[in-house]
């Protein structure tokens, strides 16, 4: 019986297919916000939104809260994360691009995340409330 070298080969890709297809890390609990939250160097994959990507900060501000109400942390901690991009959205000359931002709702979602890192839940539901009302 005769065996194709090139035969062969794609019986070794298949087989190595598996070892070599390797998944980012994911986890359903917050992490990696402050450094005492910190496990890994790699930030683990956090549960989606059903948000659509016209959501805005205060969509993602309410679908924080909500998660956390549920005890969802890690899916509160994605839509922090995503509201906080969204109040980043700004116009601003190009030489002052790299200026943080000023803006009272970016201060806000940056101490509810904080609050979330060091566990503090309640917290962080009282400041996501205020940035709703604000």
């Amino acid at each position: 019986m005769r065996y194709s070298p090139l035969a062969a080969i794609g019986l070794l890709g298949l087989l190595a297919a598996p070892a070599l297809a390797q998944t980012e890390p994911t986890s359903t609990q917050a992490s990696n916000i402050v450094s005492t939250d910190t496990r890994s160097d790699i930030a683990p994959a956090l549960p989606g939104s059903a948000l659509g990507d016209s959501a805005g900060a205060h969509d993602y501000l309410k679908a924080a809260r909500e998660a956390l109400a549920a005890g969802h942390t890690g899916q509160a901690q994605e839509a922090l994360e995503r509201a906080e991009t969204r109040a980043l959205d700004r116009s601003v000359v190009a030489t002052k691009g790299g200026d943080p931002s000023s803006s009272p709702l970016v201060a806000q979602i940056h101490d509810a995340l904080d609050a979330l890192g060091h566990g503090n839940t309640a917290h962080a539901i009282v400041i996501i409330d205020q940035a709703l009302a604000g």
